[in-house]
């Protein structure tokens, strides 16, 4: 496929199953367009796109918030109780001499999905309000980057697996914090499942593309 320009290459998507090069054609609001050589789903159209991401990530901080500062498991102990929080597991790693492992834990479990949920309100408040084209573009390179490196749902399994082991030599009980993880991590999963970056990428072009075209015929007229 010859190209004219670079811009073209924008129309161009590989299937991340078989990385097979289609060129992206028009779809229905609700319908996905699949790989025609094995059927993998290429991308979707969702009109309330927008609505949806900024709805479900201001509910997913809300829940990272209330998971890091609240307790989120009591352990008793021949009378002695100790509440966990997860800011109390990055001390006490640091405190103990652990530096680089407290380091790593405090970037995969809070730093970077701190980032994410926050660059994805300002991303979708951008694109509903149809400005920071420039902003945008730069969010989405660094969310791409980061999305690989959060690691919430590893944490809450490596906190599962520690509470079964505990289970025979002390008493325990879930903290509120141990409730909105659970809740924050599915709402990154959906995200991450439901919303791909490649998506926001093509919606984001056709919003700038839509706005472009409407201020140079506002400026004919």
């Amino acid at each position: 496929m010859k190209l004219e320009n670079e811009d073209a290459l924008d129309n161009l998507i590989i299937c991340p199953q078989c990385y097979t090069l289609h060129e992206e054609v028009p779809i229905r609001d609700g319908t996905k367009a699949s790989c025609s050589h094995c059927g993998g789903i290429l991308y979707r159209y969702d009109s309330k796109l927008i609505e949806h991401g900024l709805a479900l990530s201001i509910t997913g901080l809300i829940f990272f918030v209330v998971a890091n500062f609240f307790p989120l498991v009591k352990i008793e102990i021949l009378g002695h109780e100790q509440f966990i929080t997860i800011p109390k597991t990055f001390i006490s790693l640091f405190d103990n001499g652990f530096f680089v492992v407290g380091l790593l834990c405090s970037f995969l479990i809070f730093i970077f999905p701190l980032m994410l949920f926050s660059i994805n309100i300002l991303l979708f408040t951008l694109l509903k309000l149809k400005k920071g084209k420039t902003i945008t573009r730069e969010l989405l390179v660094l969310m791409s980057h980061i999305k690989p490196w959060s690691m919430s749902d590893i944490f809450l399994i490596s906190i599962l697996v520690a509470l079964v082991k505990l289970i025979g030599y002390a008493q325990i009980h879930m903290g509120t914090a141990f409730w909105a993880l659970i809740l924050f991590v599915l709402i990154d999963l959906y995200i991450t499942k439901m919303i791909h970056v490649s998506e926001v990428w093509m919606l984001r072009r056709r919003i700038y593309t839509k706005n472009h075209k409407t201020e140079d015929i506002n400026d004919r007229d």
